[in-house]
């Protein structure tokens, strides 16, 4: 399992935009004033996601809404469906969905569109029996959506490399484009011409971006 380590974590902000610049520039209407910025927990991840029809990730203190419509969720689900094709025919891992919360950092709690965790990230490659497990991905994809700011995403992207996280895939419906990082400063550009690869994270796997947003087209009936 990889080592969960501590990013650097605020609790006191004196105005309500230092507390949005510091998530990224995040939209006020997707943080979550109760508990108070600063004070939630893990506790309360789990209370959102069980009764409520929100998902909300962690970051340090603060319970922030994720951001996904139906075409995402489109998206998200065709990309899980062929990584886990991919991934149980070679008996890789596991692969999670857009609920999957996982402790990636202390005070860290995120939730990728779709994610990959393989085998040996688990001692004796048994499950966790934890509502959220202290693991990083080896994959994590996000779809990105009208909400989510470029300042979100790079602070996302930092604390995925520094949790372990060895690929990134960004995928932007409105622009039909993906992005592949193997680092923070480290990005493939792809366009529909292209395709996803595993790289040395899932050696084999491609997928057709050109197939992938056709899932979100209009079909006539």
């Amino acid at each position: 399992m990889a080592t969960i380590t501590s990013s650097l974590t605020r609790s006191n902000w004196a105005t309500v935009a230092e507390l949005l610049e510091h998530l990224g520039g995040v939209p006020a209407d997707r943080v979550r004033m109760v508990p108070q910025p600063g004070t939630a927990t893990e506790r309360d991840v789990i209370e959102v996601q069980d009764h409520s029809d929100f998902t909300c990730e962690l970051v340090d203190g603060v319970l922030v809404e994720k951001t996904m419509g139906y075409l995402e969720s489109a998206l998200a689900i065709a990309i899980g469906a062929s990584l886990r094709a991919f991934v149980r025919a070679n008996d890789l891992g596991i692969v999670l969905g857009e609920q999957g919360t996982l402790r990636i950092l202390v005070g860290q709690v995120r939730v990728p569109d779709v994610s990959f965790i393989a085998w040996s990230r688990f001692p004796g490659g048994r499950l966790p029996d934890v509502p959220i497990p202290a693991v990083a991905p080896d994959l994590a994809v996000e779809v990105l959506s009208a909400g989510n700011t470029e300042a979100e995403m790079e602070r996302k992207l930092r604390d995925y490399f520094a949790a372990g996280v060895r690929l990134v895939w960004y995928v932007d419906p409105r622009t039909r484009t993906a992005r592949s990082y193997v680092g923070p400063e480290q990005c493939t550009v792809l366009n529909e011409a292209d395709s996803l690869s595993g790289g040395d994270v899932l050696p084999g796997f491609q997928l057709s971006l050109r197939e992938l947003f056709a899932e979100i087209e209009g079909r006539a009936r």
